[in-house]
């Protein structure tokens, strides 16, 4: 039960289903606008529900959803539907392409992916439409609303002799009007026109005898008369006998045409009641979109648990206006029924109380409702409201009087299933008994179970309220500072009107405040103040709030940077360490290939001093090539230097810095780090400055060098040289290709094994064009027919 009668225009839903209509495409989903009404069947609602909600994400889906031709022919089939008649072609059209758009519109919902759109598919799982009858409309009718000249052949002679006696006709009368136009008897810029439905010439009053015809008419001013040719009159008599036989023939069609419709009218009834219902849930997706309406959680029992609702209207009126506007958060459970909201003037006690009216209204009526996706909310059997002046002059009713006809109605008829609403609860009469009265309305229907928002400024009601299980207060926040409303709806204790601090900003004189305080008692005072103080509390430690936020999103931020830097640092190390290992890698390769060399030489030469030395210099002019381009210590050298016990020195083109323990002639004992060796000392130089002295490695450092020493032989006897890429991502399969030759590389495999398998070539152009690019890479190419051909890759590496 909806009570009063105006409820939708007390609440706003009348302008909801005004703009639902205007976001209609045809009458048929307008037809659907005006039927809607107030639901409390749970099974229906959520199909109704998701149906938009289904919708809603079709049009976020940016899909190319049919939106032409929504037209209504239900006119034309109940005329259709008498037998003896027949539509004509517009008609025809119009079925035509609306029948293809449902026809579209059903293919395009039930060939989306499954588990997506079940209820638009649900709701066209019963309607067809018949493609031979699409196929005999096209037959007749084309895209253009024309009648097409091949519907049947008889149609298509006609089409054919008509437009050869129309060409011949014009070929003659052109000859005719030029003639008299050679001869001065018409205007010089006239051309052939139809008058009776047939063709005729212009001619110049007084020269209508020079040519032998009918006149057919004459101007307004009469000084021009149209004349049909003599010699024309048979042409103009066939091209007439071609047109009744043409039309003859075309409503012979006409009339078949529609007796074949005939058939099929019952199922088109039903396909245009589809096509209804998808035009009417597609306003009610673009109104969601407008107002940002979601699908709340709906259960079968009377619940609200709204988040950040906000007014449809007032969202739409401050968005053109580009204000914001302030949503609330609202419950309303078995254990906290009744919303008492009390607080100022204009602060927004009505608004939250009509949006709740409003909001609930629309999901009833199956509209997606604007708050956030995690609300909840439940089914009313009633709603009733008492809002605004209801003074009757013809009932002589006033206002008060019509808000207790009004209370009478909501404690005799509404119970656990019923949302009640009351605005400004109790005004009207003497304060002390309206109040008196509004508490025992109150006790009655909270002890009905019923549900509601209720506004008011009675102290009485805000007190029992607070000592009253069910019924809960709520304030609409101030700011008495500035004594300002905040819109914002707070639950849990109730609000000041701030009636003196009002009238203290509009400039009331101080003595009459006075009084009114004084006049008000103490304690009304300590209770207002009190209120005030609470609201400034609150304020404070809401700011408190927010600066703590912020300065955790900035601790957030500043970890998050950290951890993106050291994983940076991170990256940029194994990088670094990928490629100095490589370097080297290539660089013993070099020295060990020019030592064999050099000792080959050697060899060769059979000892021969001469070509000895000369192998020695290039070794040595190999080993300054690769030290050149390396950093080189801040030491100085002082290579004439005498060197004695005690010295730091270094060996002649090396780096490694040692302590010379001993000299026994032309040898010196030095250390180098841990280890002692003998060296000629023409082959060291001394170095000047303190040198710092590493620390001598612990046991257990020792046994970390061994360590890794062990793991590396450990990586390399662990490592695969084949590696299996089929059925990868190019992107993804490069990266593992990339990481498995650096490690291959590193560990000195000579020859590696990539699968990739034939396909279409795309991961094996990939791979190859990689190894192509990196130098260590000496030879690719296919591997052995029996082993695979060019389904797999062989590099061998330097």
């Amino acid at each position: 039960m909806i009570y009063p009668e105006n409820f939708e225009i007390k609440i706003g839903f009348a302008q909801v289903r005004e703009m639902l209509s205007e976001l209609c495409l045809s009458p048929l989903g307008r037809h659907f606008v005006s039927r809607m009404q107030f639901l409390n069947r749970h099974d229906l609602l959520e199909r109704l529900l998701q149906q938009t909600e289904e919708f809603k994400q079709l049009l976020e889906s940016d899909a190319e959803i049919p939106l032409q031709h929504y037209y209504d022919p239900t006119a034309y089939l109940d005329r259709a539907a008498l037998e003896g008649t027949f539509l004509d072609v517009v008609q025809f059209f119009e079925i035509k392409m609306s029948l293809r758009t449902i026809r579209d519109s059903l293919r395009f919902i039930s060939e989306s992916e499954e588990g997506k759109y079940e209820a638009l598919k649900a709701l066209g799982a019963n309607v067809a439409v018949e493609r031979s009858l699409l196929a005999a409309l096209d037959k007749v009718v084309d895209d253009t609303g024309a009648v097409r000249d091949d519907a049947t052949p008889e149609l298509q002679r006609l089409k054919r002799d008509l437009i050869a006696q129309q060409a011949a006709l014009r070929k003659t009368i052109s000859s005719i009007l030029r003639h008299a136009k050679n001869e001065g008897w018409t205007p010089s810029d006239v051309e052939p026109t139809i008058r009776g439905g047939r063709l005729v010439i212009p001619v110049i009053a007084e020269h209508k005898r020079r040519i032998k015809g009918l006149i057919h008419d004459e101007s307004n001013t009469g000084q021009t008369v149209y004349i049909e040719p003599e010699s024309i009159f048979e042409l103009n008599n066939d091209i007439k006998d071609l047109e009744n036989a043409y039309h003859r023939e075309l409503i012979r069609i006409l009339v078949g045409l529609t007796n074949t419709l005939r058939h099929h009218i019952p199922e088109l009834r039903k396909a245009y009641q589809y096509l209804g219902l998808l035009d009417f849930i597609r306003a009610k997706a673009v109104f969601a979109r407008r107002v940002e309406s979601t699908k709340p959680t709906l259960h079968k029992y009377p619940l609200i648990n709204w988040k950040q609702a906000f007014h449809p209207l007032l969202y739409l009126a401050h968005k053109q206006a580009g204000k914001p506007v302030v949503p609330m958060d609202l419950e309303l459970n078995r254990d906290q029924r009744l919303l008492l909201i009390s607080g100022p003037n204009a602060g927004g006690k009505s608004v939250s109380l009509k949006t709740v009216g409003l909001v609930q209204y629309m999901l009833q009526c199956g509209l997606l409702i604007p708050a956030a996706d995690n609300s909840e909310a439940g089914v009313f059997h009633d709603i009733f409201i008492d809002i605004g002046d209801e003074q009757s002059i013809e009932n002589d009713l006033s206002t008060y009087s019509s808000h207790l006809t009004n209370m009478k109605k909501f404690v005799t008829v509404a119970d656990k299933r019923s949302l009640v609403l009351i605005d400004e609860f109790g005004t009207g009469t003497e304060p002390v008994l309206g109040g008196a009265i509004a508490e025992a309305v109150l006790q009655n229907l909270n002890e009905s179970s019923v549900y509601g928002v209720i506004t008011t400024h009675y102290t009485n009601l805000k007190n029992y309220a607070e000592r009253t299980p069910g019924i809960v207060n709520g304030a609409m926040r101030y700011d008495h500072k500035h004594l300002q409303p905040l819109y914002q709806l707070e639950i849990g204790k109730p609000g000041s009107s701030f009636a003196i601090e009002i009238a203290q900003k509009i400039g009331l004189p101080k003595h009459i405040i006075d009084r009114a305080s004084k006049l008000v008692g103490k304690d009304k005072i300590r209770y207002d103040r009190l209120l005030e103080e609470l609201e400034t509390e609150k304020q404070e430690l809401e700011k408190k709030v927010r600066e703590a936020s912020k300065l955790e999103q900035k601790l957030t931020k500043s970890v998050k940077e950290y951890g993106d830097l050291r994983n940076f640092l991170e990256e940029s190390k194994q990088d670094v360490m990928r490629e100095a290992k490589g370097k080297a890698k290539l660089l013993l390769k070099d020295a060990n290939q020019k030592i064999e060399a050099t000792i080959q030489q050697i060899k060769q030469s059979q000892a021969e001093k001469e070509k000895t030395k000369e192998a020695r210099r290039d070794l040595e002019t190999f080993a300054q090539e690769v030290r050149k381009d390396e950093p080189r210590p801040a030491h100085k050298r002082i290579a004439n230097g005498s060197v004695k016990p005690g010295d730091n020195v270094a060996l002649i083109g090396q780096d490694s810095v040692g302590q010379v323990v001993s000299i026994k002639g032309k040898t010196a004992e030095v250390l180098f780090g841990g280890l002692k060796t003998i060296v000629k000392v023409d082959n060291l130089e001394r170095i000047e400055g303190q040198v710092s002295q590493k620390p001598k490695k612990s046991k257990m450092e020792n046994a970390g060098g061994f360590s890794r020493g062990m793991n590396m032989t450990q990586r390399m006897s662990d490592f695969t040289s084949t590696l299996d890429i089929r059925g990868e991502y190019a992107e993804d399969a490069l990266t593992k290709v990339m990481n498995f030759t650096d490690e291959a590389l590193m560990l000195g495999i000579p020859e590696i094994k990539i699968i990739h398998g034939r396909g279409n070539g795309v991961l094996r152009q990939v791979v190859r064009d990689y190894l192509y690019s990196v130098r260590e890479v000496a030879s690719v190419g296919n591997e052995a027919e029996e082993r695979g051909g060019d389904g797999a890759t062989l590099a061998v590496l330097k």
